[in-house]
């Protein structure tokens, strides 16, 4: 019988059934004060600031589209590493900047109960970042990085409303650590749902066949425009490798767009 397994790469066993406690929905201010009915511990998280000069990853004109390679090269710089410390052991997983000054999005589970959060932008520096807000119910989590004056690469996020069944897309992430690795595939459905960390149903969720693993979660799921159109998040497995992490089936599941662009509104708010 398969079941959902949630995409992080542990370390420590036991730590891939994610998040446990009641549904709540908490932003992390700049002083580290949580808002909301409850609040995430504030975590030191550390950043890795690309070295490129490069402002943005831009779009394709209305019409165009572009191949495999050439969103790779467009996206792999924004695309983000990141490894979390908590008490339980150290999870890996993926995120990607959605804004030039440094504002990264992944999922709630790859840092769940995070001491020390550290984060690789490209191939860039180290440098020391906040969380900003974690929402349990939707698997979304907002870091950010003191960019200084350099201007960070982007990607923007799509409308997955527009999304059908049958476009390519594609996923850059870091399955068992190997960084920023590129799988291809469809959408092979739509309307799906998924339960969050907290037992709570994501709704929407795009499903697809590009090659998802441990490592891969939080990473984007890319269309052939170079839009974002999802978070990579989890899969569908019969098998499980050390900890209990699902390998990949051919069937991966990402939190919509949609649903990331109103969640990251509300925690930057």
């Amino acid at each position: 019988m398969s079941t959902r397994k949630l995409l992080a790469t542990i370390a420590a066993a036991g730590l891939i059934g994610g998040a446990s406690g009641a549904a709540i929905t908490t932003a992390v201010s700049d002083d580290g004060s949580g808002s909301g009915s409850g609040s995430a511990p504030a975590a030191t998280a550390t950043s890795t600031v690309a070295n490129t000069g490069a402002a943005a990853s831009p779009t394709a004109a209305p019409g165009t589209t572009f191949d495999a390679g050439t969103i790779y090269d467009r996206s792999k710089d924004a695309v983000a590493f990141i490894t979390s410390q908590s008490g339980q052991g150290t999870a890996t997983g993926t995120g990607f900047v959605i804004s030039k000054d440094g504002y990264i999005v992944t999922n709630a589970h790859v840092i769940d109960g995070a001491n020390t959060v550290k984060v690789k932008v490209g191939d860039g520096h180290t440098v020391t970042a906040r969380i900003v807000g974690v929402d349990q119910s939707t698997d979304v989590a907002l870091l950010k990085v003191d960019a200084g004056d350099t201007e960070l690469p982007v990607l923007q996020l799509g409308d997955s409303s527009a999304v059908e069944v049958g476009d390519p897309v594609f996923a850059i992430g870091n399955p068992y650590g190997l960084d920023r690795t590129l799988t291809t595939g469809v959408v092979s459905a739509l309307q799906r749902s998924i339960d969050a960390p907290n037992g709570f149903a994501i709704s929407n969720v795009i499903q697809t066949d590009a090659a998802l693993n441990p490592g891969n979660s939080g990473g984007p799921l890319i269309d052939d425009r170079g839009r974002v159109i999802g978070i990579n998040s989890q899969i569908e497995s019969n098998s499980a490798g050390p900890g209990g992490q699902g390998q990949n089936s051919g069937v991966g599941f990402a939190v919509p767009s949609d649903t990331v662009k109103r969640v990251v509104e509300q925690l930057r708010q």
